[in-house]
């Protein structure tokens, strides 16, 4: 009798930078490789893009525009056409003041969560009572908390989630920024 089938690894996508703004997220092999980048003479448009190696192609899978005074917007493109436009808010539903949101592939239907455990970012199945988590953040190191990092940040995901990886990133950017800004506003309104 041939042994159980081992559970396949979990997808490690390595950060470049910290930004959310300008980044790649790879993995070892460049299986999966997305840019994400806001040009200046576009600062207010965030476009990620996905290669594929093996047919050399880039292509626009989403865009995030976040004009100032305005509702951040975000768009998923497909090869042959581009997107509609819709609220980032309807997108990813904050759950109010907690760091986070709700969000559903339009494939399979899945409903995920963005929570925090520990300070750090994860993404649950909403339906799941263990709450075992399908991705996780894994935050950068440095050598001795100021030089260069000697550990880039990495966000790691479960094979199951795999096909809806870019909505997953696309909603990891909009949790991120909110997160960030709202650290930004604290850090404004405390005397």
């Amino acid at each position: 009798m041939p042994p159980p089938k081992k559970v396949d690894p979990p997808h490690k996508l390595t950060f470049a930078t910290n930004s959310v703004r300008n980044t790649t997220f790879s993995l070892d092999n460049d299986k999966f490789y997305y840019e994400v980048v806001t040009r200046f003479w576009h600062p207010h448009l965030t476009k990620i893009n996905k290669y594929d190696y093996e047919n050399r192609i880039v292509s626009c899978v989403a865009e995030i525009e976040s004009l100032p005074k305005k509702e951040v917007k975000v768009r998923f493109n497909t090869p042959d056409a581009e997107g509609e436009w819709i609220r980032a808010a309807d997108f990813v539903k904050c759950d109010g003041n907690n760091i986070g949101g709700v969000f559903t592939t339009g494939e399979d239907g899945v409903v995920y969560r963005w929570k925090t455990h520990k300070r750090y970012l994860q993404l649950v199945k909403a339906d799941d009572e263990d709450k075992v988590p399908v991705a996780e953040y894994h935050p950068f190191k440095r050598h001795f908390f100021v030089f260069r990092m000697s550990r880039h940040a990495w966000l790691e995901i479960k094979p199951e989630a795999a096909a809806a990886l870019e909505k997953i990133i696309v909603s990891y950017l909009i949790v991120e920024r909110r997160r960030r800004q709202a650290k930004i506003r604290v850090k404004l309104e405390h005397p």
